[in-house]
């Protein structure tokens, strides 16, 4: 059961409304911050309850930075539909997590899908909507964890 705490974000992001769509999603269900990899979006506001008050969004410009600055302790968790990942029903989230997503029409980058100590998949078929997807995961933290 998890506790402690969880930042997620999206490697090469394409279009503003997802971020501000997690970024909300991330202030209901307890996430502490929020990071975008490789900015390639124009900012604008899909974030209608104000969840940039409360929940820092940290934008780094490579994967090497942000991986750089992944909190001490802080496990990386890439979502990913690939072989090699647990799928998200048997996975048992970690105390201290980063959570994340590939862009919307590439996915993670191979050379992140390299560095994440776990990668997690979704039910399912076909492809989410990064900002759908960053929420599914989120909610089975929640999910799992104590009262």
């Amino acid at each position: 059961m998890p506790t402690g705490y969880f930042g997620i974000g999206i490697e090469h992001v394409k279009t503003g409304y997802n971020v501000g769509t997690l970024w909300r999603s991330a202030s209901i269900l307890g996430a502490a911050f929020l990071f975008t990899i490789g900015r390639r979006y124009s900012p604008q506001s899909s974030d209608t309850s104000g969840a940039w008050k409360s929940i820092p969004l940290y934008n780094h410009d490579s994967f090497d930075e942000f991986y750089n600055a992944i909190p001490y302790d802080c496990v990386l968790v890439g979502v990913e539909m690939t072989e090699r990942a647990t799928p998200i029903r048997e996975y048992a989230h970690p105390p201290r997590a980063v959570y994340l997503l590939g862009s919307e029409d590439q996915g993670l980058t191979p050379a992140a899908m390299a560095r994440c100590h776990h990668l997690i998949a979704l039910p399912g078929v076909g492809s989410l909507n990064v900002a759908v997807a960053g929420s599914i995961v989120m909610f089975d933290r929640h999910s799992k964890s104590p009262a």
